[in-house]
C-alpha cells in the first residue's frame, strides 16, 4: 500500500463531486432524515460555497488512485469569537478504503496546512451518529466545543 496526500488540482474536482455525492448521506442525522438526493444536492451547494472563497483541496491517493479528499477553509473565522481558524468543510473517503488510515492522513495534512498558514485552531462538524468519524477525531485530539441540539416537531 502506498498512501499519499497531495494538494488538489482543477482536474480533481470531478472526483470530489462524484465521491461527495456518493457519501453525502453519511452527513444526514436520523433526527432530520432526508432523501439521498437532497444530501447530494446540499453537498454540491457546499462545494460552490467552498470554491467561492479561500480554501485548500487535499486529495488522498492509494497506489496512485484517488481515494479521498478534504475541503479546508482557511479564511472563515470562528462564528462566536471571530478568532481565525481553519475549518474542515467536508471530508470523504471511498468506502473500500475507510478505516485504513486515509481519513487520518487527510486530517494530518489539513492540520499541517493550517499551521503553515498561521491558523491557531482547526474546527469541524460531525454528525453525532457517525461513530467512526468521531473516534478518528477524538483519537487525533479534537475536543467537543459546542453541540447543535435539534428537536423534531
Amino acid at each position: 500500500m502506498n498512501l499519499t496526500v497531495r494538494a488538489g488540482i482543477e482536474a480533481d474536482w470531478a472526483f470530489v463531486a462524484a465521491l461527495g455525492r456518493r457519501t453525502a448521506s453519511s452527513s444526514v442525522s436520523s433526527i432530520r432524515p432526508a432523501p439521498d438526493l437532497f444530501a447530494a444536492e446540499s453537498f454540491e451547494r457546499l462545494v460552490d460555497v467552498v470554491r467561492a472563497q479561500s480554501h485548500v483541496l487535499l486529495v488522498a491517493e492509494w497506489d496512485g488512485a484517488p481515494c479521498g479528499f478534504l475541503l479546508l477553509l482557511d479564511g472563515l473565522p470562528d462564528d462566536v469569537t471571530a478568532l481565525p481558524q481553519a475549518f474542515v468543510a467536508y471530508m470523504a473517503v471511498e468506502p473500500s478504503r475507510q478505516r485504513k488510515g486515509v481519513g487520518g492522513a487527510l486530517l494530518g495534512s489539513a492540520e499541517r496546512e493550517a499551521k503553515q498558514r498561521g491558523l491557531p485552531y482547526i474546527a469541524l462538524m460531525v454528525t453525532e451518529e457517525n461513530a467512526a468519524a468521531r473516534a478518528l477525531y477524538a483519537g487525533s485530539g479534537y475536543l467537543t466545543e459546542r453541540r447543535l441540539l435539534s428537536k423534531p416537531l
